[in-house]
C-alpha cells in the first residue's frame, strides 16, 4: 500500500484529485447536491468539499481492495468513481499549479475514491485560524482502490458545527 501525507490549501473549500493529463472540468460538476454531498465527479477527476477555506491535512492511501467500514471515526464520508488512465493521481488544492502538485501511483482503470473528513467541528469553529495547529486542522483521509465505476454514495453526512452527523 502506498501512502501520501500532505497539507494543501483548500481554496474554494475543495481538494482536487485527477488523472495525470486530465482535461475534466469540475466547475460544472458542482451541482447543489454535489455541494451538500461534498463531492463533485467527472470522468477522470474528483473534487472533495472541505469545511474550511484554509490549509487541511490530507492523507491518501492506495489500496488493493475496498477498505473496512470505519465510518464512526469520521464526521463526513463520501465516495465516488473515476478513471485513471495514466497510473498517476494528481492531488492538489483547487487553485494549486498542477505541474507542481504532488502525485501518487494508483492502479490504471476505474478506481473508487472514499473521502473521510474529521475534526470538522473544531475546524469550523476556528475558521480561518483552524490551520494554525495540527489539533485544530481539518483532516481528510482519501482511500483509492481498483473497482468498477459506480454512483457516488454518502455514508455519513456532516450536519455542521453543532457536531451532528447522520449515518446513511
Amino acid at each position: 500500500m502506498d501512502s501520501l501525507d500532505v497539507e494543501l490549501f483548500a481554496d474554494y473549500h475543495q481538494i482536487h484529485l485527477s488523472d495525470e493529463g486530465s482535461t475534466g472540468d469540475l466547475s460544472g460538476a458542482w451541482t447543489d447536491q454535489a455541494v451538500v454531498d461534498r463531492l463533485a465527479v467527472v470522468d477522470d477527476a474528483i473534487a472533495i468539499g472541505t469545511s474550511v477555506n484554509v490549509t487541511v491535512a490530507v492523507r491518501v492511501d492506495v489500496l488493493d481492495a475496498p477498505p473496512a467500514d470505519d465510518f464512526t471515526d469520521y464526521d463526513h464520508v463520501v465516495e465516488g468513481s473515476m478513471q485513471v488512465r495514466s497510473g498517476l493521481l494528481v492531488v492538489m488544492g483547487c487553485t494549486d499549479y498542477e505541474p507542481d502538485a504532488v502525485r501518487i501511483q494508483v492502479p490504471v482503470g476505474p478506481v473508487r475514491v472514499r473521502a473521510a473528513s474529521s475534526n470538522l467541528a473544531e475546524a469550523e469553529r476556528l475558521g480561518i485560524d483552524s490551520d494554525e495547529a495540527p489539533q485544530t486542522m481539518e483532516r481528510l483521509r482519501v482511500q483509492v482502490w481498483p473497482a468498477p465505476s459506480g454512483e457516488p454514495v454518502v455514508w455519513t453526512r456532516w450536519q455542521g458545527e453543532s457536531g451532528l452527523r447522520q449515518d446513511l
